[in-house]
């Protein structure tokens, strides 16, 4: 490991109750960018980092360790995730000042989050906020076997990130402030990545084995709790400034979409192949947000909803491609300080 990149590891990391600074970071970043430069010896340093007594230091680690697995080559976050372990922070507590209790309690959850999204990279093989997105992107492309498989990793990581669960008044100094701001990157990009897995998961649904509707409803019902609490860390990133642009536009999903796959479960569990057109009309068509940012493509969603039941309800089965434009709509663009990425108006997101 380069002198440099050794020394800009220990700036970042300083009992200073400042955030990283940039410069230290940009250095980091660009030596673990380098042709062939190991990045054994770089965890290493944070990861003993995060052995320190003081809160500080500790987070700062986090926050380093953290910007590094969002910014750099992916050869960091696949060595973080080829370890046995990482962090085991779960005791850790700074009795030495009085900042060091509350901070404590968030460092515990934040190195958690770190924990799960290396263990989720072992899993998936790949860092689920970096892949591709859209129609033909890695969740809407999935067979169903994968899908049921990646989506309760992706469950497990976004839980620790919610976890977080910091009030505004207690993003009281830069270096909390570091670790929200890029836990609120990555709420973005991991619920994107989430969101369409949902919708290959109803695509599927109606062509799925007895077993897989059960698990799929599970996890469908298991997304719109986790939807409903993300709308409250994006409360909280509204009031601790972040522009109103950058944050999702987030409406009800209706109540008869749930019930429709309930249903229909009902239906095989009886193994009665009979569906009413009447109940899935009604689950297919979404409210329409008052938002007149959304209005236009809500309105064109309506329709396209509503014509692709009609011309359905003959064959009585509705699939997710019917629910394209209905159930997510692209209104716009995110940047958050390198690639952009789609903002997303998510109609049906809460129940």
């Amino acid at each position: 490991m380069g002198s440099s990149a050794s020394k800009a590891a220990l700036g970042a990391t300083t009992d200073e109750p400042m955030e990283p600074k940039a410069k230290h970071l940009a250095d980091l970043i660009q030596y673990i960018n380098g042709t062939n430069m190991s990045v054994d010896h770089l965890a290493d340093v944070l990861s003993e980092k995060t052995g320190n007594s003081s809160w500080v230091v500790v987070f700062k680690a986090l926050v380093t360790v953290h910007h590094l697995m969002v910014h750099g080559n992916e050869r960091f976050i696949q060595h973080l995730a080829s370890r046995n372990s990482l962090f085991t922070l779960h005791n850790f507590l700074d009795k030495s000042v009085i900042e060091g209790y509350t901070m404590s309690t968030f460092i515990r959850r934040y190195s958690r989050y770190l924990n799960e999204k290396s263990l989720a990279y072992r899993l998936i093989a790949s860092d689920i906020t970096k892949t591709k997105r859209g129609t033909d992107g890695t969740m809407r492309t999935m067979d169903t076997k994968r899908l049921l498989n990646t989506l309760p990793v992706i469950q497990t990581q976004f839980d620790a990130l919610l976890n977080f669960n910091a009030n505004p008044d207690e993003l009281t100094n830069g270096i909390i402030h570091a670790a929200f701001m890029l836990l609120f990157k990555d709420s973005l990009r991991l619920f994107a990545a989430y969101n369409e897995g949902i919708l290959n998961l109803l695509d599927k649904y109606f062509d799925m084995r007895k077993n897989q509707c059960k698990e799929s409803l599970d996890i469908y019902i298991k997304f719109l709790e986790r939807t409903a609490k993300l709308a409250q860390f994006l409360k909280v990133a509204e009031q601790v400034g972040i522009d109103q642009n950058d944050i999702p536009y987030l409406t009800q999903a209706p109540h008869s979409l749930l019930e429709a796959l309930k249903q229909h479960l009902a239906s095989l569990e009886e193994k009665n192949d009979s569906w009413s057109p009447y109940s899935l009309q009604h689950a297919l068509i979404p409210s329409i947000p008052n938002n007149p940012v959304v209005n236009a493509s809500a309105s064109g969603a309506w329709f396209a909803a509503h014509k692709s039941v009609e011309a359905r309800q003959q064959h009585g089965k509705i699939t997710a491609k019917n629910l394209d434009g209905s159930l997510v709509n692209l209104v716009g663009n995110l940047n958050l300080g390198e690639s952009p990425v789609n903002r997303y108006c998510l109609q049906w997101a809460i129940q």
